[in-house]
């Protein structure tokens, strides 16, 4: 195993499942005492500046965990280098990262979820369903931690 010292979580526009997954990985981090640096961003440049949308807000400060500091940011190419683990949270996000250059990408759903897509809540009716993203991501990103990275 190699040591790992910073993730990267990308989904699309890094207001939703990215910063939960952030938000996550740093708490379980900090228990486990891991020093690793932990960020998030998305594929696309609509939302870069923005803080989290206000369900994800939510959703994690029912969890115990304040994203509302956060702020999206935009993933590039010039990135790829910069982090150990880059996570995408979706086919779609995965296949961007690919193109961007990225050759060395994991899936979010791959670690409790059988592959499956973290599905984007943005386009959810309302708050109903940001509790199960939010479950889904939650033990993802754990499991994650816990295979990868070492005390």
């Amino acid at each position: 195993m190699i040591k790992i010292n910073s993730i990267i979580f990308v989904c699309l526009g890094n207001i939703c499942r990215s910063p939960i997954a952030q938000g996550v990985a740093k708490q379980y981090a900090k228990q486990k005492n891991l020093d690793v640096k932990i960020y998030s961003a998305g594929t696309g440049s609509w939302h870069v500046g923005e803080p989290p949308c206000e369900n994800s807000i939510k959703v994690a400060m029912q969890n115990g965990i304040d994203i509302s500091t956060q702020r999206a940011v935009q993933f590039k190419s010039k990135d790829i280098n910069k982090y150990d683990l880059i996570i995408g949270l979706d086919d779609s996000n995965v296949s961007n990262l690919k193109k961007l250059g990225v050759t060395e990408v994991l899936k979010l759903g791959d670690f409790g979820y059988e592959g499956k897509d973290v599905p984007d809540p943005y386009f959810f009716d309302g708050f109903e369903g940001f509790d199960k993203v939010f479950e889904m991501i939650d033990i993802c990103v754990r499991n994650l931690i816990d295979e990868k990275i070492e005390n």
